[in-house]
């Protein structure tokens, strides 16, 4: 019985590890931990793309994100959206990002991230594309960033699937087309 019971638990966390997303491992350099490092599936013809982590600073000392490279990419900028007189405006950071002791800055959706421009082939759902973080004090930083699906909004959310589901569609039946 006892056996049974292990081999049930075994097959279980099996099954569970088999489940569950992708999710990057933690990669440390120096004082720094880069976890959750993702980007979405791009659709056919995109030229650029979105990067996503979270860099926590668990030194006495802060360091700087001061460049981003990619292979898959002719130009790899950091980034900034944020609101201006009621306007989302993205920009580069030409100085780069402090990261300062104790700190954790997330780069998501809507806010900081790593723009990936001029791309030479497609983002699929499942890859993992490296780049490489250039930080002032911590040196360059290999990471890979796991995709998601296309309109993912965090890591291990598949977004987009290529189907619709009918229950979250608006009602349109009072609608008169023209």
């Amino acid at each position: 019985m006892k056996t049974r019971l292990k081999d049930v638990l075994l097959a279980a966390f099996a099954l569970a590890l088999c489940a569950a997303p992708a999710i990057a491992d933690d990669v440390k350099a120096g004082d720094l931990v880069i976890s959750q490092a993702w980007s979405r599936a791009t659709p056919g013809g995109a030229k650029v793309a979105g990067g996503y982590l979270i860099i926590e600073n668990k030194g006495a000392a802060a360091d700087r994100l001061i460049g981003v490279s990619a292979d898959i990419a002719g130009k790899a900028e950091i980034h900034e959206m944020a609101m201006d007189n009621g306007v989302m405006k993205m920009r580069p950071l030409d100085k780069g990002l402090a990261i300062d002791p104790g700190k954790t800055v997330k780069f998501a959706p809507g806010g900081y991230h790593l723009m990936l421009q001029e791309l030479k082939g497609p983002f699929k759902q499942g890859d993992k594309v490296p780049v490489t973080l250039q930080f002032e004090k911590a040196g360059k930083v290999a990471v890979s960033l796991d995709v998601q699906g296309v309109g993912a909004q965090a890591p291990g959310d598949a977004g987009h699937s290529g189907h619709m589901d009918m229950k979250k569609m608006p009602d349109h039946s009072g609608m008169k087309m023209k």
